[in-house]
């Protein structure tokens, strides 16, 4: 059986402020084949976006992986110097970030920005990295990409640098593409022209996607897989026909019906009640049972463990057989 190309190994990630530890990814564990694609869903403070830098190694300081491994094709990035994680990104891995507005370099223009990646990790030259460039912008439905070329991030409006950041992270081809929020703000139309394309990149090029997203319908359209994380743990994980056939979770159940239905005539939309654990203090057992609306005092008191239900469907409950 092949070595998974992505393996991560009871992950922790903290962060260590003045009011305590944050304890933002708390022992988790998930592989990834060569061109497939894993979504991770998730309210905000989960975990998700943590997880995606703990395996670029881009967190920020008090950030700081804790415990576990990272195992690219068989190696742990964990470990790797600052010198062979600099050739690692780019080259083999790439990241969609999830803010625009802050990751394009503000004193570059595009065209500089967008080369310098090209050049930086592939073998082309000049002025086939300027055509590739060029060839990127107009995939990620960038109007007039000559002109945008030569423009500075501040003269276009969220969504065009959006899809500049999609066509720097897919322009070399990665192996493996870390996509956190992708297309959150871009509209229906080139969201749909945006998932075409990573799925173009997964079946032409075999690359892995860790798709990290609130959108289920991206999920549904895209990935092969689905975990569910809660407070920095997986609480549920499954492929995604048999996940969004029957989910099983409470979480994972008020996450779903919470998706506006388009007929029925609904009149207030569901939400989840409660909020996501303070992380420095959690919950002495079940993280997710002050919402949970099935919680019994033995969820109250022990954590429960992620284990299989049947057909390789992973689950964190004890209410759940």
């Amino acid at each position: 059986m092949d070595t998974p190309m992505l393996q991560v190994k009871n992950l922790c990630t903290s962060f260590n402020v003045d009011a305590g530890e944050v304890r933002a990814v708390n022992g988790i564990s998930f592989n990834l084949d060569k061109g497939k694609v894993l979504g991770i869903v998730g309210e905000s403070g989960s975990g998700k976006s943590v997880t995606a830098y703990s395996i670029m190694r881009i967190l920020v300081e008090p950030g700081k992986i804790v415990g576990g491994e990272i195992l690219f094709n068989g190696e742990d990035i964990v470990k790797y110097s600052k010198k062979q994680m600099r050739e690692f990104r780019g080259k083999r891995v790439s990241i969609i970030f999830q803010d625009p507005m802050t990751s394009l370099n503000p004193t570059f223009t595009i065209g500089n920005q967008l080369r310098e990646a090209i050049l930086l990790h592939t073998d082309r030259n000049r002025a086939e990295a300027n055509a590739r460039a060029l060839e990127m912008l107009q995939l990620v439905g960038v109007n007039e990409p000559e002109k945008r070329l030569k423009q500075y991030p501040h003269e276009l409006s969220g969504g065009m640098r959006q899809r500049v950041m999609i066509a720097m992270a897919m322009a070399c081809e990665p192996e493996l593409l870390l996509a956190d929020e992708p297309t959150t703000a871009l509209d229906v139309t080139i969201q749909a022209q945006i998932l075409s394309l990573m799925g173009d990149l997964r079946r032409e090029h075999g690359t892995a996607i860790l798709l990290i997203t609130h959108n289920l319908g991206v999920v549904a359209q895209l990935c092969d897989l689905v975990y569910v994380m809660y407070a920095g743990q997986i609480v549920e994980a499954a492929e995604t026909f048999a996940l969004f056939r029957e989910a099983k979770h409470p979480y994972t159940q008020g996450l779903r019906k919470a998706i506006p239905a388009l007929e029925g005539g609904q009149e207030t939309l569901y939400t989840i009640r409660g909020t996501v654990p303070d992380l420095r203090c959690p919950p002495p057992g079940c993280r997710f049972c002050p919402r949970c609306d099935r919680a019994t005092e033995a969820c109250a008191q022990s954590v429960p463990p992620l284990r299989d239900v049947g057909g390789g469907h992973f689950v964190r409950c004890f209410q759940v057989t």
